[in-house]
């Protein structure tokens, strides 16, 4: 168990500085080639802070776990909403100034919404499950959204911001360390939190909720409360934002087309829940001081989450 455990830490160290890594590696590559550095931060950053959740995921739907996979993306945008954007919120009031992440928040909504319609199968099928076929819809979707940022960037002014070059050895290296630190970690967080699950008799469900979860989402949160304590709410919400698409869009489209995600019906309650916290954000945003989400308001999200995590464990025990 110990050994398990320590292991486990060793997998997602290997996470962060993998994905750390990965981000270094490719934002010196197009920042060599003058790719503009809005673009790098609404693509390979983005990605960087999800690549977590990717590599597990990917793990994961190769090895059938199909809770793993639910668990994570669910769980992952739980802990994004309630935990991070909560704990930002606590550091400073967010106030949403950008119109791109002022739109992010509904469309967000609407993609969890339309991805609790194709896991339940209420369109098409009788049989629940993420197919290959909603796969490629998720993914199709992501290309859209991409588009959708594209198109957004023109309207907004680029600043370009000199740089020290690295040579295409060093930059290459980064991203060759950086992968394998996001494959070896990604297998040790999966492999490991199976056998402690195993051990204790906890559900994969609840392990993936928790400990992955709260595990794969390091980096947003680092990147959150770094940006909550420097007074920029755009980065610390559209970071939230931005991941729990990237988490919904590409992850879970990709682990679909991997393997079928069989659905699990008891993860309606925690679908709700996101949803629930998404219109709860919007409203926030609306109601009293416009665009703005007050402390008050950022321990509520903290509270109901480990008040709500507190029962889901204490359900196993």
């Amino acid at each position: 168990m110990v050994i398990s455990i320590l292991l486990i830490i060793a997998g997602f160290l290997g996470l962060i500085f993998g994905a750390n890594w990965l981000v270094d590696g490719a934002s010196a590559l197009a920042k060599k080639y003058h790719i503009p550095d809005l673009v790098i931060g609404l693509t390979i950053v983005a990605f960087g802070t999800s690549a977590p959740e990717l590599v597990v995921n990917s793990v994961a739907s190769f090895d059938g776990l199909s809770d793993i996979v639910l668990a994570n993306v669910i769980g992952s945008n739980n802990f994004n909403l309630f935990i991070i954007l909560g704990i930002a919120g606590l550091i400073y009031p967010i106030t949403v100034q950008s119109s791109t992440a002022w739109r992010e928040i509904p469309i967000s909504l609407i993609i969890t919404i339309a991805l609790f319609g194709l896991a339940n199968d209420f369109f098409i099928r009788q049989n629940a499950e993420i197919s290959r076929f909603d796969g490629i819809i998720l993914l199709l979707s992501f290309v859209f959204f991409l588009y959708y940022i594209f198109k957004q960037m023109k309207m907004e002014k680029i600043e370009v911001v000199p740089y020290i070059q690295k040579s295409n050895t060093k930059i290459l290296s980064l991203m060759a360390i950086g992968f394998s630190g996001l494959i070896i970690g990604g297998k040790l967080v999966v492999d490991n939190s199976i056998g402690i699950a195993t051990d204790l008799g906890i559900s994969q469900k609840i392990i993936g909720l928790t400990i992955i979860a709260a595990g794969t989402s390091l980096p947003e949160l680092i990147t959150s409360i770094i940006a909550a304590l420097k007074k920029n709410s755009d980065i610390a919400i559209g970071n939230v934002i931005g991941s729990n698409i990237f988490n919904i869009l590409l992850i879970l489209g990709i682990s679909s087309l991997i393997n079928p995600i069989e659905y699990n019906q008891i993860f309606n309650q925690d679908f709700i829940i996101l949803i629930g916290g998404t219109v709860f954000l919007i409203i926030a945003m609306v109601t009293g001081k416009r665009k703005k989400l007050d402390r008050w308001e950022a321990l509520l999200l903290v509270s109901f989450y480990l008040i709500y995590t507190t029962y889901l464990v204490s359900k196993e025990l």
